[in-house]
């Protein structure tokens, strides 16, 4: 019979190998959203890390999520002169949800539709810069009440640019700059409609 005390002891667990908690996978959602409005990543990577965040079993999964990304104590600056950047080619693209707003967005629409909803979003600014390159595909943009739209600047060859997003804005709330073009798409700015404000209450 075996001596228990000649036995070899267990080894320590690591903390790779501990089991993730659900505020554990948000936590590092969060942080890739976060990225993503500061342009680290674009909308394909923080899809695709967003589902292996969800996904993780241990804090090994979600450790090289957020590998190359820096912390928030030790990130650099963000570079005014680099853009979010989104481009839909013959796919749409949709940016919604809980999602932080960086100060510059570039927007080009070719064949696909591409729809932006602020109204869930965490915005720092004061104002944003929203560029638009609508080629044939739409452009969306839904903004919350008591944001200020300026789209004036905007130029339509043949498609449109309709702003309904014109009610006085809160002097606390940021400020929405569209600049760009609609070539053969269309350009459309709104408040979110009713089905949208269910859909958002009842989840």
């Amino acid at each position: 019979m075996t001596d228990p005390s000649s036995a070899p002891a267990p080894r320590p667990r690591r903390d790779a190998d501990l089991r993730a908690s659900h505020s554990d996978r948000e936590a590092v959602a969060e942080r890739l959203r976060e990225a993503a409005g500061d342009g680290r990543l674009d909308l394909d990577e923080l899809e695709e890390r967003l589902e292996k965040a969800f996904n993780a079993k241990t804090y090994g999964d979600l450790a090289p999520l957020t590998a190359d990304l820096p912390s928030g104590a030790t990130a650099a600056p963000a570079d005014p002169g680099e853009p979010m950047v989104i481009k839909a080619g013959a796919g749409d693209i949709v940016q919604k949800g809980h999602w932080m707003v960086p100060s510059r967005i570039s927007v080009t629409s070719r064949l696909g539709d591409i729809k932006i909803d602020f109204s869930e979003a965490v915005c720092r600014h004061s104002e944003v810069s929203l560029d638009i390159n609508a080629g044939v595909g739409e452009v969306t943009v839904i903004v919350p009440h008591g944001w200020t739209v300026r789209s004036h600047a905007m130029r339509a060859n043949i498609g449109t640019v309709r702003n309904k997003a014109t009610e006085p804005g809160d002097p606390a709330a940021p400020t929405l700059e569209i600049t760009g073009r609609a070539g053969l798409g269309d350009v459309r700015v709104r408040y979110p409609n009713r089905w949208e404000l269910w859909r958002r209450k009842d989840n």
